[in-house]
């Protein structure tokens, strides 16, 4: 992935090099200024949001939260551990706030406690995929990411775009889970059939 935008950085350049060479200079320390700026805005939002998070942790609220959320994550992820349900409820709250780098960690958490498939230990669960599909599709109550962006870059209604996106992220997260359900079952009727023509 690195190989990719280094070639388009480098074609980038060449680009404006024939086009207006005077601009190189200008355009790539403007280029880097935003890119600073931006990256501390995030910075701090995201100290924010995952200091909270190691609170929730420390306190036993997250304990709690995953106790609210059992049933749903049960119904999705069955047969995992208290510690998986735990922290996929971590990953969905983050989620819902549209914390979605501080979402990852919990997702890489919830991954590592996960059970494995023992005659298939390289292959993805079931499990593991449905986080997959809910951590991207990523369910979103309050994007609080792009709010943030949008009032520091000068936006008139930060949040005006909230009606859309909360329905476009609840369309794509039943999309998904409804997807790796009906492949699941497929997969282990596929599975069941070349299992009973082995045996016969």
């Amino acid at each position: 992935m690195s190989i990719i935008w280094l070639i388009i950085m480098l074609l980038s350049i060449a680009a404006l090099l024939l086009c207006d060479p005077a601009a190189v200079l200008e355009a790539m320390i403007t280029g880097a200024n935003g890119a600073v700026s931006l990256a501390l805005t995030l910075v701090a939002l995201y100290g924010i949001w995952l200091g909270l998070f190691e609170v929730l942790e420390s306190t036993g609220i997250a304990d709690r939260l995953a106790r609210l959320l059992r049933p749903l994550v049960r119904r999705l992820m069955p047969g995992e551990s208290r510690e998986t349900e735990k922290y996929v409820s971590m990953n969905i709250s983050a989620n819902l706030l549209g914390l979605g780098n501080a979402a990852t960690p919990m997702a890489i958490n919830a991954v590592r406690t996960m059970k494995r498939d023992s005659s298939r230990t390289s292959v993805a669960t079931t499990n593991m995929i449905m986080l997959t599909v809910i951590s991207a599709t990523s369910l979103q109550i309050f994007p609080s990411t792009v709010v943030s962006l949008r009032a520091a870059h000068g936006s008139a209604d930060p949040a005006g775009f909230l009606p859309a996106c909360i329905a476009a992220t609840v369309t794509s997260t039943v999309i998904g889970i409804l997807a790796v359900k009906l492949l699941a079952k497929l997969f282990a009727a596929v599975s069941a059939r070349r299992a009973a023509k082995r045996a016969a």
